[in-house]
């Protein structure tokens, strides 16, 4: 869907694109509703075939939503529904109707469940797409061609690639920068977009896909230029096999999120944790510490599962071997005064070390932050001005800290989120049961109260018990958060109770 040169609509949504008012992906949601509404949308074949209902916590109903009680997505979908409104509210109604004004051609007027389709749309279904600059704007190149004047503004135009106002866009989960004409050569012309394929964007996601995609740039294979087709990864296909691609390595609180499905034992699932900003204006020094922090300290940190296995009681076999120890990151070289010595235990610390470097700052008392004070004032002398760097920050706060103050305070961050997880929906236990004994509404062969159900009753046995595909969902996502809080809560406690014998 090339939104920018819709011969109908593409005027005006370059102009709201290239002043700045919106950005791509706003640009594919405006899109999508407007075409819904359409009577003679030419892409209504297409979308008639899309679903009209989604899996993921926006649609839940109230009853579904309270299952997610006590995780980072049940307060993150609160937010996000406030947020959608507002945005409905505030700018996407209004330029709806301008749109379809534009086209006389409407069956209805807009409303809410219209926006929250499009954007449930876009975002379970766009693809990142590498395409040449010229191709995504080409009324840009035409001005930058005829005459040198257009200059600065095909540059100002450029600094809106990916809708992100040369902030990036996210790519396979790293930012990609695209700031004007310079970080477009650096591309080789190329720009990422998020787009969506129809054909390609019915694939589901597989652990072990069995395609991938890739844009034919030149046309020499689908004989269309910068067009997208899919390519076998590895094994020849069975008759009647399904065609999987791979949506990313994403836990489950992004599945369920951006799409509405979990996988049960997901070998990719992780545990966010962070200490919350607002909390450190209650500590002592909050000010002192605040300045460390900005320099170089992370307030949040994801725990992959994958850790676990080079922890202190490893869950399983890595199939990753050394890629996520390197990620750690321990920079505790050394030590200034020679008292501190290395730790035993730091080869089987899973947790990252900035986040540590944050917990230590945090947990950091008068005389400890007087120390660090000390040290980097006297590595500023002695290199004649010049300032200390960040793993030498991190290794003067671990000097007058060591770990125990930091894994003290991730002990109770980790504990505090496994109470408001039972609190909240039960224990890891009862949702294990649960998921044992569920069976889906959805099911066409599902019969309630039928003779099964009354023996196993009579035999003590706990019948199964009915529940939609999204409850299902949810009861995977949470126990899965349980699991892993409860796993990494065991590695943060032994690695206090070692650093506390070692002095540390």
């Amino acid at each position: 869907m090339r939104v920018l040169q819709d011969p109908l609509f593409g005027p005006e949504c370059r102009a709201m694109f290239e002043e700045g008012d919106v950005d791509d992906r706003f640009l594919m949601v405006l899109y999508l509703t407007v075409e819904r509404l359409r009577k003679n949308s030419s892409w209504k074949p297409y979308l008639d075939m899309l679903p009209t209902t989604f899996g993921n916590p926006l649609w839940f109903t109230d009853d579904e939503l309270l299952e997610l009680k006590g995780t980072t997505l049940y307060r993150a979908t609160e937010l996000q529904k406030k947020s959608l409104r507002s945005l409905y509210d505030d700018k996407l109604k209004a330029l709806v109707d301008k749109l379809l004004t534009l086209d006389g051609d409407s069956e209805r007027d807009v409303c809410f469940e219209d926006f929250l389709w499009a954007n449930s749309v876009f975002w379970a279904r766009a693809l990142n797409i590498p395409l040449p600059y010229s191709y995504v704007f080409p009324q840009v190149e035409e001005k930058k061609n005829c005459s040198a004047s257009n200059d600065k503004s095909s540059d100002d135009s450029t600094n809106t690639v990916n809708g992100m106002d040369g902030k990036g866009c996210q790519v396979d989960g790293f930012d990609i920068q695209v700031n004007g004409v310079t970080s477009v050569s650096k591309q080789k012309d190329t720009v990422w977009v998020e787009g969506l394929v129809p054909g390609i964007d019915f694939c589901n996601h597989g652990l072990k896909p069995a395609a991938t995609w890739e844009v034919d740039g030149t046309g020499s294979i689908t004989r269309v230029p910068f067009t997208m087709y899919l390519l076998s990864a590895g094994q020849p296909l069975e008759t009647d096999e399904e065609i999987s691609i791979s949506y990313g390595n994403k836990g489950n609180e992004e599945l369920l999120h951006l799409y509405g499905f979990v996988l049960d034992g997901n070998p990719d699932d992780y545990l966010m944790v962070h200490y919350p900003v607002q909390a450190l204006q209650s500590v002592s020094f909050s000010d002192s510490k605040a300045q460390l922090l900005e320099a170089q300290a992370e307030m949040r940190c994801l725990l992959p599962r994958s850790l676990l296995d080079h922890g202190f009681f490893p869950v399983g076999i890595s199939t990753n071997e050394g890629s996520d120890k390197d990620q750690l990151n321990h920079v505790c070289s050394y030590s200034w005064s020679g008292q501190r010595k290395m730790p035993s235990y730091l080869n089987k610390l899973v947790f990252p070390e900035s986040f540590l470097t944050t917990l230590r700052t945090v947990a950091m008392k008068e005389d400890e932050l007087f120390q660090v004070s000390s040290l980097l004032e006297e590595l500023v002398t002695s290199g004649g001005g010049r300032q200390p760097s960040d793993s030498e920050v991190r290794a003067a706060i671990w000097e007058a800290c060591g770990d125990s103050g930091a894994l003290q305070m991730l002990v109770d961050l980790l504990t505090m989120r496994m109470v408001d997880l039972h609190d909240g929906s039960g224990t890891e236990d009862s949702d294990t049961n649960l998921l044992k004994n569920a069976r889906f509404t959805e099911s066409p062969n599902l019969h309630t109260g039928n003779e099964n159900d009354l023996s196993e009753e009579i035999n003590g046995l706990q019948p199964p018990q009915s529940m939609s595909r999204n409850k299902w969902s949810s009861i995977v996502y949470r126990r899965g958060q349980k699991q892993l809080t409860r796993l990494f809560l065991n590695e943060a406690e032994h690695a206090l109770q070692l650093a506390l014998d070692e002095g540390n």
